[in-house]
């Protein structure tokens, strides 16, 4: 698990973060970028984990914003990239 900041799930409904900390619970590893969000974390976040992968899995719709911008940077890095929305 890559966590952007520790704070992520600190806004999310009670049953999301429960859900969250068994997934982190069970995680092999879990790395978090940053103490508290800040802005970019996420963008960190995304680019991280393209830097530490072989294959990009992706839903990808649209042509703009983070996703296709992640999805853009793992083709560059010569990621294999499989879009499940196609």
């Amino acid at each position: 698990v890559v966590m952007p900041h520790a704070e992520q799930a600190s806004r999310w409904s009670a049953e999301d973060r429960a859900r969250h900390k068994r997934i982190t619970d069970d995680a092999d590893e879990v790395v978090c970028l940053a103490e508290h969000y800040y802005r970019g974390c996420m963008q960190r976040r995304n680019r991280y984990l393209v830097d530490h992968s072989d294959v990009c899995v992706c839903y990808l719709t649209e042509k703009t914003g983070g996703a296709a911008y992640t999805v853009e940077y793992a083709a560059k890095n010569n990621l294999t990239v499989k879009n499940v929305a196609q």
